[in-house]
């Protein structure tokens, strides 16, 4: 192999005695890069847009967020969750209840997520990045309990920022039967004055619908006992691996918890980022089989070009398969000459991108300006095992049925 693979790397850089086979072999390795750069690119930058699709969401949602694999709720009495709050990689944890309501303004009604949480919220997440207003993140006092509702649901409430009268609060009391005679009677009712503020995260999900109040008025409005919570959340001390402390938290609880990290609390919207990051994967590894087809171009020249030389191989001894790994050889040198310069060219332009932003995305009210970009090494191998892999597999049987027919001949 390594005489075959020393014979195609002088037949690769040496002088052919037709000018044109240097130029369609330089054609070769420019198509098989700029496939490779594409393919760098690409998948960069779909890891950006998960990144950014990520950050979006820290405002609300928790680093890992504990919750009842049965029911809706959990016992905060259970020693295996004074074990996981006591644990030195927690920083803070914080209970939370969280249901459907439904609020009333001025006539309007809507359908909301009502959200209680303790005060340290602000602490767990990133809350105060995403207020609009005045006021201060204030949850409840010795008066009242107060609002903290998103941007779109203040706009579907038409209540504003600063709205004077108490949104009114409805929630369905738990294991009552039904009242129709008097239906108002089937509701807990409770109201939310305002705080000076509302949260705008950029996500409908939880701009259109949520409303954070205190935990004290979210336990009383769905009837939840004191030592009742919906889901415990939790944020980590610097340094703590979020991977390890997750696993030992499962090793912990067992299976009567569920124990998710942001990923996982939005597993429907990056389950179809990854769907579609595989889905551009494939179409580019198609154009790469297509710029391939230069490659098989070259090599059939090469092979015509030296039919003398195969017949000195031939009376030297040399048998068919070793000429045919002799241009299956350069082939793959091709490849991975493409496949070097492309991924090299690949993070030179990701890296412009992330650190210069040369590529827009136009006029618009966009969270970002330019294109997100990130780089990651398990992207790299595999853009670079794929191109040598397909560089090798779509030159092996034309290479092989070229020389055999030109053996022939011979």
């Amino acid at each position: 192999m390594k005489f075959s693979l020393y014979i195609a790397k002088r037949y690769l850089f040496s002088k052919k005695s037709h000018q044109v086979i240097n130029i369609i072999s330089g054609v070769a390795v420019a198509g098989v890069a700029l496939a490779t750069v594409a393919m760098v690119c690409t998948l960069s930058v779909f890891n950006g847009f998960q990144e950014l699709v990520a950050m979006q969401f820290t405002a609300f949602d928790p680093e890992i967020k504990i919750t009842a694999s049965h029911g809706k709720s959990i016992d905060m009495q259970d020693a295996r969750i004074a074990h996981i709050i006591s644990m030195p990689q927690i920083e803070i944890a914080t209970r939370c209840i969280e249901d459907k309501a439904m609020v009333q303004y001025n006539g309007r009604q809507v359908m909301v997520t009502l959200k209680g949480v303790e005060q340290n919220f602000n602490n767990l997440t990133n809350i105060e990045e995403a207020l609009i207003g005045n006021g201060d993140f204030i949850l409840n006092d010795n008066i009242a309990h107060y609002a903290v509702p998103g941007a779109g649901l203040t706009a579907a409430l038409n209540c504003g920022i600063y709205f004077v009268s108490p949104l009114e609060i409805y929630a369905p009391k738990r294991g009552r039967k039904v009242n129709i005679n008097n239906p108002a009677t089937n509701f807990n009712k409770g109201e939310l004055h305002a705080s000076g503020v509302i949260f705008a995260v950029n996500q409908p999900k939880y701009d259109d619908n949520y409303i954070l109040t205190s935990f004290e008025f979210a336990r009383k409005i769905f009837g939840r006992d004191e030592n009742e919570a919906g889901s415990l959340e939790i944020r980590l001390s610097n340094g703590a691996n979020l991977e390890k402390t997750q696993k030992e938290i499962k090793e912990i609880l067992g299976s009567d918890y569920t124990v998710q990290n942001r990923y996982e609390q939005q597993a429907d919207i990056f389950k179809i980022m990854k769907v579609e990051k595989i889905i551009s994967y494939i179409f580019l590894t198609f154009i790469l089989l297509v710029a391939c087809f230069n490659i098989i171009g070259s090599l059939s020249m090469l092979i015509l070009d030296k039919k003398q030389d195969i017949e000195t191989l031939r009376s030297m001894g040399a048998d068919n398969k070793l000429i045919a790994n002799i241009f299956i050889g350069e082939g793959s040198i091709i490849s991975a000459l493409g496949a070097a310069s492309g991924i090299v060219m690949g993070i030179i332009l990701c890296l412009l991108q992330q650190y210069i932003g040369f590529l827009t995305l136009g006029d618009g009210n966009f969270v970002v300006n330019s294109y997100p970009v990130k780089l990651e090494g398990n992207d790299i191998l595999i853009v670079f095992a794929t191109v040598l892999a397909v560089g090798f597999f779509s030159v092996g049987i034309p290479v092989r049925l070229l020389t055999r027919r030109i053996l022939k001949t011979v």
